[in-house]
């Protein structure tokens, strides 16, 4: 059973919003939501407290950790701003949270030292370097966001930069939110720090889905438009295999064991993953 009790989750946006309310609804246990001063106010259960707190300000944020005696932080800030997590690790070890759960939930980050990616290794070895015990969550790509990764919108075709048969892992933000609220409340610490936890709702290759989504593949040298940039990146990363949760770039291969894609699904026992044919009602 879990010894966690307080919970403070970081950013109020795709991923902080459902995970908040998803621990809002364990029994006994209380969360508070951070966001920025002067961000848009967010709709979230009665029994969430909200506070507005500047992420760069360590001692504020620790004064928060501390009030609300938080057992567990979890950093949900956008990967643009990964970086800033270190302010919130010094925040942490102020106020000696129990556990740190660093905004991942992506692809593997594991091995990588440059780019974004590289960004949130290096806060997965200052949290080390800080003594604080952590848990990495992979999931891969969110389910929901298929179609924004291929720019299905424009021209209803799957839009793919290089391979279109590299196996890819997609997990939806509800099954991503609940199973991070159910290990935090009930599994023993023992199983959780200082561990990576490799998720996968799905798995398919872009030729999969195109399949699912009844259109064809569009072989494309780049993908344009809104955060063009960002889609082109990712897809190239997961041309090499990266977009597996199972992933390991140092090797090059995908992994086993408790290395493998999915293989952290079973710490929620009895659940059953929601589908890319459910997500989008294919």
């Amino acid at each position: 059973m879990s010894s966690y009790k307080s919970f403070a989750v970081i950013g109020a946006g795709a991923i902080g919003l459902p995970i908040a309310g998803a621990l809002a609804v364990a029994k006994d246990v209380s969360v508070v939501l951070l966001s920025r001063p002067g961000s848009s106010a967010k709709t979230v259960p009665s029994s969430v407290k909200v506070v507005q707190v500047d992420y760069n300000d360590a001692a504020a944020v620790a004064a928060v950790f501390k009030e609300h005696k938080v057992d567990v932080v979890l950093s949900t800030i956008t990967t643009a701003a990964s970086a800033a997590q270190k302010s919130l690790v010094d925040a942490a070890k102020l106020a000696a949270v129990k556990l740190f759960v660093p905004s991942e939930y992506g692809l593997p980050t594991e091995g990588y030292n440059d780019g974004p990616m590289g960004e949130k290794n290096q806060i997965a070895a200052y949290l080390k370097s800080s003594g604080i015990p952590s848990t990495r969550i992979f999931v891969g790509l969110f389910t929901e966001y298929i179609p924004w990764l291929v720019d299905y919108s424009n021209g209803g075709k799957i839009k793919v930069v290089g391979n279109s048969e590299a196996p890819l892992s997609f997990t939806s933000v509800p099954d991503i939110a609940g199973f991070v609220a159910y290990v935090l409340t009930n599994l023993p610490s023992s199983e959780l720090e200082d561990r990576i936890l490799r998720l996968e709702g799905d798995r398919s290759s872009f030729n999969g889905i195109a399949t699912q989504f009844k259109t064809s593949i569009e072989h494309v040298d780049s993908i344009t438009g809104e955060a063009g940039e960002i889609k082109t990146s990712l897809q190239r990363k997961m041309n090499v295999g990266a977009g597996s949760t199972g992933w390991d770039a140092v090797k090059n291969a995908e992994g086993t064991g408790s290395n493998a894609a999915g293989s952290a699904n079973a710490l929620w026992p009895g659940h059953q993953w929601k589908s890319i044919k459910e997500v989008h009602n294919l």
